[in-house]
């Protein structure tokens, strides 16, 4: 495999976004042809999920298996060159992930985590499991 190079990685990384991506674009548009409706990215709500169901008092969060470290996954893994740069940011953002559904569980809020991975493999079943999490009462 070829090296990048310092500039074309720093490009390459520019590019990824934070919102909007295609896993959730995919899940969003499966739930909208079933019939839900939602709000997105709520900025009140703590970790600012992707899919915000007010109603039921519900949020879906779409996580990339790299950047929120899927455990068990092929690519939630860290990555071998720059360890020391790349350890300490992937835990900052399982750490951010923990105290936002903490938070939110406080506040009355159910979460649900859809992986990255989930999406590209079997995006049927997911989409089942998101419509039971959305039907479940409330606890």
């Amino acid at each position: 495999m070829d090296k990048l190079s310092t500039e074309r990685r720093s490009a390459n990384m520019r590019q990824i976004k934070s919102k909007d991506t295609a896993p959730e674009l995919l899940l969003r548009q499966s739930l909208h042809r079933s019939g839900y409706r939602f709000r997105l990215h709520r900025k009140d709500l703590s970790g600012k999920p992707d899919l915000v169901f007010p109603s039921r008092r519900k949020v879906i969060f779409v996580h990339g298996c790299f950047w929120h470290q899927h455990p068990g996954c092929r690519e939630g893994r860290v990555p071998g060159s720059r360890r020391d740069y790349w350890e300490p940011k992937l835990l900052r953002n399982q750490q951010r992930d923990s105290a936002a559904q903490t938070a939110l569980g406080e506040r009355g809020w159910n979460e649900l985590t859809v992986w990255e991975c989930e999406l590209g493999k079997d995006i049927r079943s997911t989409v089942e499991r998101v419509v039971e999490f959305l039907a479940s009462p409330h606890s």
